[in-house]
């Protein structure tokens, strides 16, 4: 499997990695939690060394799950592990804020490491900006947890490049991780760029657009509990029928070109798009890791970037981003 240098560290993770917000059970219709940890030891088993988690996920749960995997046998040596940092909850998924203080930092990384089961964050990241809270306290909390040694790299998430800017002002930065998927490609226009010229490593987040670039959805797919799918505006008619209809050709591209599918096609755009990126692929059923196995050995060409942009142009005549997930500051 490909790997990916994270400049100024020593980590060097698969490009691929396993994201786990699905396994803390929040917002996604509940979880098995059995069925997760066989998920992660799937995806170690063909490969994946990377996994990335959070305290949100589940308020604290996917990190317990993320915890339980690594210690059965031993696997923690095996893995980059990539937490988050600076949202606090109250009551349901409502209540999540943004909180980014030193105070929340110094708490919230003792939390992660006892879940986790770990004396160490590899990769520790502000899951979103905090306008309430100095980006300068914010910065110099990461920059003390590095030199004690508590983590490895400090990465910031859902941050635009100005914001990068100022945070690396104080602090080394050494990753971002933007939403980044064929429907929702934003960050193409600021925080991407910006990590190039700046010799950034991406986690690049939400693959497989939660589920609909599976290829396993139709117009009949429906959403049940706190699912985060039921407020998302793609999975709203009409526009479902128009992300629908792009996934449907966008695979037969895939079987025509290069007999894979649509899944394949769309972890490899990311890989090949950015060279500094790694593509965060969902999954909590063990059986969702095994088109793992037809990603490498292949790439799309000029051509086919091309004639994957006249499809989407053709047929998302609506688009609409990631926006309706980002929560509320405090």
């Amino acid at each position: 499997m490909e790997t990916l240098r994270i400049p100024g560290t020593d980590l060097t993770p698969t490009r691929i990695g396993l994201g786990t917000w699905a396994m803390g059970g929040k917002q996604w219709g509940g979880t098995d939690d059995d069925q997760a940890v066989r998920t992660i030891h799937a995806a170690l088993d063909k490969g994946v060394t990377l996994i990335d988690t959070a305290p949100a996920y589940g308020f604290g749960h996917a990190e317990e799950v993320v915890g339980k995997a690594l210690a059965d046998g031993g696997r923690r040596d095996d893995v980059v592990l990539a937490t988050k940092v600076a949202l606090e909850w109250g009551d349901g998924i409502e209540g999540v804020v943004r909180n980014a203080t030193a105070r929340r930092i110094e708490q919230e990384v003792e939390d992660s490491l006892r879940r986790l089961r770990t004396d160490r964050i590899d990769i520790y990241q502000v899951h979103w900006p905090d306008p309430k809270t100095p980006i300068e306290e914010t910065a110099g909390a990461l920059q003390r947890l590095h030199q004690a040694g508590k983590i490895r790299a400090i990465g910031v998430s859902n941050f635009s490049s100005e914001q990068c800017r100022a945070f690396r002002d104080i602090a080394p930065l050494h990753t971002v991780q933007p939403p980044l998927n064929l429907f929702e490609r934003e960050a193409e226009d600021d925080i991407i760029p910006y990590a190039e010229r700046e010799n950034l490593a991406m986690l690049t987040y939400g693959a497989l657009c939660r589920g609909l670039l599976s290829g396993k959805m139709s117009r009949d797919s429906r959403f049940q509990g706190d699912d985060l799918r039921q407020s998302d505006p793609k999975f709203q008619q009409p526009r479902f029928d128009q992300y629908l209809a792009a996934v449907a050709a966008l695979d037969d591209l895939a079987r025509a070109r290069h007999d894979k599918r649509v899944l394949e096609l769309a972890v490899r755009w990311l890989l090949d798009s950015h060279a500094n990126g790694i593509a965060l692929w969902g999954g909590r059923r063990p059986d969702q890791m095994d088109p793992l196995d037809d990603i490498d050995g292949w790439t799309l060409s000029r051509d086919d970037l091309a004639e994957i942009d006249r499809i989407l142009d053709e047929h998302v005549t609506d688009p609409v981003g990631p926006e309706f997930m980002a929560p509320p500051s405090r």
